[in-house]
Formats: structure tokens, C-alpha cells, sequence
């Protein structure tokens, strides 16, 4: 006799898994859990000319597989866009409340002729409410960065962190001041916990932690110029404690 799932445990089974095989390709795009979200973020389009899909082929409580394609030319310097996947919902505390926030990631380039990086990007703010495409400050930290891209600014400093040294950049855009830690070659399976370079920053550069809530945690790809090419993230996970 076949068998028969009640209504109950069919939800249950949909809510297992909250994405699959979803496709991205208008400007903002996004795909979104209670958990995750996936944004293909095209903000930097009009620097260049070209194109970039965002695919989210699984999300669930145990993480987001997804890929983004792009082939972007033009506007050499400037990035055109950054596809990531993110931290839809957390308890937003000053990032001197914060126990940790830990997060695992195994990705790959199908080419590395291009000029782009692979990085988490984290905005922190003393107003809570603040919009969460910016910050006073941002956080990144760069898993790989190839052909010419560079951070914002320029370097100040090394850092170890973890178990890495890590090349330290700084630079302003307006008032939001940015801080980016740089891997010396490509980290393309990293655990760590971000809440450290926090730390490294109250400690060594005055990062305001006591006032400064966290309000972004995101994962992705800021391509800059190549031809057609494919970011694999195998999966992906965060979280804010």
C-alpha cells in the first residue's frame, strides 16, 4: 500500500528545505529563508557592461549551496557587483555582546583570469536601524583576490588571525570607514570565527565595539572585470551568538 504522508508531515518535509534550483538574474534579485538569504546585487552594473545569474540550488538549517555566473567587462577598477549569501535574521548587539559568530565555507573559480575577489563583508552601525547596504564601518575579509583586484584604501598593516597572516587594508568611502583582511593565496575551504577580527580591531585599531551593533553578515564575490566564469559555493554557513 502506498504510503499516505498527512498534510502535518508534509509541511515538515517542504520546511526542510527552503530553496532549490532558484534562479537571479534581475538587478537585486533575492531567494530567502527565515535563516539565509541569496541576492545576486548587481549594484555596480552601470561601472561596466555585462551580465551575472545567481543560482540557489539548496538552503536549508544546514546551510546554502549556490553559484553565480558573470562576464563582465569595462570600467577596469570598479567592481560591478557582489552575489552572496547571507544572514537573514539574527538578534542585532553590539558586536561587544557577541559571544561568537562562526561560519564554514568551501567554494571554487572555474577561472582565475579575472579580476575579483572572494571575501565576507559585514556592516556594522551605532544606529540599530541603520540600512544594511552600508555601515559606519565594514568588515571584510578576503578568502582570494585575483588579477588586480585591491581593497579599498591601502594596506596599514599585517595581522595574524586564527592560525593566518593576514595583509590588513584601510580606507574611507564618505563617512563608512573600511577595514579588509587579505589572504596571501586562496583559502577555498575556511572555518574560523569572525568575531576575531573584531577583536583584532577593538585591540590594534580602536574599532568602537561597545557602540557599534552588527548588522550584516554576508558571504560572496565582488567581480571586477573577466570573461565568463562561475563562483561554486559548495556551502555556507553563519551564525551570530
Amino acid at each position: 500500500m502506498p504510503l499516505k504522508l498527512q498534510p502535518t508531515l508534509l509541511l515538515s518535509l517542504a520546511a526542510a528545505v527552503y530553496a532549490q534550483e532558484q534562479t537571479l538574474c534581475d538587478q537585486f534579485a533575492v531567494y530567502a529563508s527565515d535563516q539565509y538569504i541569496v541576492n545576486n546585487n548587481l549594484w555596480g552594473e552601470s561601472e561596466g557592461s555585462g551580465s551575472q545569474c545567481t543560482y540557489v540550488d539548496s538552503m536549508s538549517a544546514s546551510g546554502v549551496t549556490w553559484s553565480t555566473t558573470w562576464d563582465w567587462s569595462g570600467g577596469d577598477g570598479e567592481v560591478k557587483s557582489y552575489a552572496y549569501s547571507g544572514l537573514n535574521s539574527f538578534n542585532k548587539l553590539y558586536v561587544s555582546d557577541l559571544s561568537s559568530i562562526p561560519t564554514s565555507v568551501d567554494w571554487s573559480y572555474d577561472n582565475t583570469n579575472i579580476d575579483a575577489d572572494v571575501s565576507y563583508d559585514l556592516f556594522t552601525a551605532a544606529d540599530i536601524n541603520h540600512s544594511t547596504s552600508s555601515g559606519d564601518y565594514e568588515l571584510m575579509i578576503w578568502l582570494a583576490n585575483y588579477g588586480g583586484a585591491q581593497p579599498l584604501g591601502s594596506q596599514i598593516s599585517t595581522a595574524t588571525v586564527g592560525d593566518t597572516t593576514w595583509a590588513l587594508w584601510y580606507g574611507s568611502n564618505g563617512s563608512q570607514q573600511t577595514y579588509s583582511f587579505v589572504s596571501s593565496s586562496p583559502q577555498t575551504s575556511w572555518t574560523g570565527d569572525i568575531l576575531e577580527f573584531f577583536d583584532y580591531l577593538s585591540e590594534n585599531q580602536g574599532f568602537p565595539a561597545s557602540s557599534q551593533y552588527l548588522i550584516t553578515v554576508q558571504f560572496g564575490t565582488e567581480p571586477f572585470t573577466g570573461g565568463e566564469t562561475t563562483l561554486t559555493v559548495n556551502n555556507w554557513t553563519a551564525a551570530v551568538n
